[in-house]
């Protein structure tokens, strides 16, 4: 294994999104773009490398093919179709699935043994195709979950009590989806809770819940304005990317494989998780209460509905 070497799999707004913002950070050594458009790869190749002289660092870019994969340290996917008009949810997983079961075939036929991003939609579903197509141990397949969302949560709730997102310690959890929820008593500002804040500063508790809303309809506002989200989700990607290759124990709200955690089992969902070189380390089982274990409980029968309604006979058709 190559310490340092990022396979990109889908050169798209959110794979792109995400180079770039490598390029900017640094602290990648090599970075592989394989993409079904080939032309398209080698065009981002030479952008992306035109901009090396003012990189912070030395950084190999290259456009490849799947044998990349044999000694990456992390293969990132980003590929896949995005959601029609008129689509479903499950329809999209359909799409989807079948191009996360090929695009893993190929990366673990070249004797791939390293740890797996998964960013495509949606994404809790995919990170379990992925895991249940590699046969990589379940600490190694890992979604990019609610990263993005607790990012967004982050924001507005800095905006809101005009501190630093820094400072602020919260968490959405679920999944990437509508059916997401907060935890908010396991939600800080600095070592003060947020609840308690919004109490002393006189907030009403209600914007709490209009918070949230925000951070679910951030997506569909972006989407209307601009047809398409990526910045943030390439930030989020690079952000796990490093938390990884610096071996940094961080914690963040992944999708991860849930086994008898929060009562729920064999099923992927966004849940705090210690992030390190081995990809999650362990799982942060909060103390939830009954209200926020009923929101957990129905994302993952969401998921689990989605799963077993085509997505496990996918999984296990012979292609």
């Amino acid at each position: 294994m190559k310490k340092g070497k990022v396979v990109l799999v889908g050169t798209g707004f959110v794979g792109m999104s995400m180079a770039y913002s490598m390029l900017n950070r640094g602290g990648i050594e090599e970075l592989v773009l394989i993409d079904i458009d080939k032309e398209k790869t080698i065009g981002e190749e030479m952008d992306l490398s035109h901009g090396l002289p003012y990189a912070p660092q030395k950084m190999v870019i290259k456009a490849g093919d799947y044998e990349e994969c044999k000694d990456a340290q992390i293969v990132v996917i980003t590929a896949g179709v995005a959601q029609k008009p008129g689509q479903t949810r499950l329809e999209l997983a359909e799409v989807n699935t079948k191009i996360m079961k090929q695009i893993t075939k190929s990366i673990m036929a070249s004797g791939f043994d390293g740890i797996i991003i998964v960013a495509s939609n949606p994404v809790d579903l995919m990170a379990y195709v992925v895991w249940k197509v590699s046969g990589l141990p379940k600490n190694k397949v890992i979604g990019s979950g609610t990263v993005l969302d607790t990012a967004r949560l982050r924001y507005l709730m800095a905006d809101y009590l005009k501190v630093s997102s820094k400072n602020v310690h919260a968490y959405i959890m679920g999944e990437h989806g509508d059916s997401s929820f907060v935890p908010w008593e396991h939600a800080y500002v600095g070592c003060k809770k947020v609840k308690d804040i919004m109490k002393d500063g006189k907030h009403p508790m209600e914007d709490l819940k209009k918070i949230h809303e925000g951070v679910v309809n951030a997506a569909y506002e972006i989407i209307n304005k601009k047809k398409a989200t990526y910045y943030g989700i390439g930030m989020a990607l690079n952000r796990l990317v490093r938390a990884i290759l610096d071996n940094e124990n961080s914690i963040l709200t992944v999708s991860t494989y849930l086994k008898n955690q929060y009562g729920q089992e064999d099923i992927f969902i966004g849940v705090p998780a210690i992030i390190n070189a081995k990809g999650v380390r362990e799982l942060i089982e909060l103390n939830l209460n009954d209200y926020e274990q009923e929101k957990l409980n129905n994302s993952c029968k969401l998921i689990r509905e989605m799963r077993e309604s085509s997505i496990d006979k996918i999984i296990e058709e012979n292609s």
